[in-house]
């Protein structure tokens, strides 16, 4: 059955209505700042201390917009006749925002949690030039990532925690055996200090 003349602008007038009576909600922005979701991918935050410049970021952005910098520096022998290792020291850790398409393909490929998504978007420059931002306000970013969602109750221990866990109930296991231990023994020494003496102890020479 063909529609009938008009049916399209009747359909639209009626949305048109429907808008027009609904309540008008303005975003007092940027007075009242607006409650984002919390997996907003606005920036990344670096945790510098977990960087071992791995380059595992800069080598699988498909924009290359991750510059790295760092040297290496020589670590003295943990123990006596031990040897020397050396480590990598992070000099630079920049991104261009510019360039920079979200992907999330640097945090994702990240295997010590030192890339993590920020909904800070408030990073607007002037010159595309300063959108380049160094590891020090990336650092700054790192203090708007939000908490990570609670486990669910039913899902599995992770393996850390559950060997973490363990590890602390086997210690605590073998510091009340030998607490016990002491106890028995320090008994068994008052027990035997409290015990009479023989007849033949108690004569005298």
């Amino acid at each position: 059955m063909a529609p009938f003349p008009g049916s399209g602008l009747a359909k639209g007038l009626a949305v048109t209505l429907r808008t027009m009576t609904k309540k008008t909600v303005t975003e007092q922005y940027p007075e009242v700042q607006p409650d984002l979701p919390p997996r907003t991918r606005g920036v990344i935050g670096l945790f510098e201390e977990n960087c071992t410049v791995c380059m595992l970021c800069a080598r699988e952005c498909p924009d290359w917009c991750i510059y790295i910098d760092s040297h290496k520096e020589t670590v003295p022998a943990a123990a006596p006749g031990g040897r020397e290792r050396s480590r990598n020291v992070l000099d630079r850790f920049a991104i261009d925002f510019s360039l920079c398409m979200y992907c999330g393909i640097c945090i994702e490929v990240c295997p010590f949690d030192a890339l993590f998504w920020s909904p800070e978007f408030e990073y607007a420059e002037t010159d595309i030039h300063e959108l380049t931002h160094e590891r020090d306000k990336l650092r700054e970013w790192m203090w708007t990532v939000p908490a990570p969602p609670a486990l669910d109750p039913a899902a599995e221990e992770p393996k850390e925690i559950a060997a973490a866990r363990k590890t602390a109930e086997k210690l605590a296991a073998q510091a009340a055996e030998a607490a016990q231990t002491a106890e028995a023994a320090q008994a068994a020494r008052a027990a035997s200090s409290d015990e009479p003496e023989s007849p033949e102890q108690e004569g005298t020479p």
